[in-house]
């Protein structure tokens, strides 16, 4: 697998586990890449859906990709504190055209007090039978599901207030 270069900017696509493009993040900056890991910023990114609409992200995020766990997180600092959105998903590839997973639809949103609600369950269970996922993805992500729950209660990784204040930082000298 290809790694992104430091300060160098890429795009995110997320697709369904039929194939179809899903979604598309037109400007990350890599802030740290190697075989396992990505972690990028953004903020005021186009956002184009399957469907060509568009939306621009309001507030900066760093991104936090891995290559052996099946989620990816969002960390949007806001004005009253730091958001978390987590997607549950395959690990990522990238092939120097993006960085690449499959969305399984549910979701993780985390609040500044580390309150969370899991989101999307009934869009995956419709997903899960048009596309058949098969019982091992269910079980992955089901155990996935659980250790971001954990990482979320013991503030751990990407949900440590240090993670996000490191990588903010370096984001801002890239921005210049």
């Amino acid at each position: 697998m290809a790694i992104p270069r430091e300060g160098e900017s890429i795009q995110i696509h997320s697709y369904k586990h039929d194939g179809n493009i899903h979604r598309v993040w037109e400007e990350t900056i890599v802030l740290k890449a190697n075989n396992n890991l990505v972690i990028g910023g953004n903020d005021h990114t186009i956002v184009t859906e399957s469907d060509g609409r568009t939306w621009v992200t309001r507030e900066p995020a760093i991104c936090y990709f891995h290559a052996r766990q099946w989620f990816n997180i969002i960390g949007m600092l806001r004005t009253d504190g730091i958001y978390y959105y987590c997607n549950i998903s395959s690990p990522f590839v990238y092939d120097h055209e993006a960085l690449k997973y499959i969305d399984y639809d549910l979701d993780i949103k985390v609040f500044p007090d580390r309150s969370y609600i899991l989101l999307d369950e009934d869009e995956y269970a419709q997903h899960s039978k048009q596309m058949n996922y098969p019982d091992v993805i269910d079980k992955i992500l089901k155990r996935n599901i659980d250790h971001l729950i954990y990482l979320i209660h013991q503030q751990k990784g990407p949900f440590s207030k240090e993670f996000i204040d490191k990588w903010y930082e370096k984001y801002l000298t890239y921005r210049g």
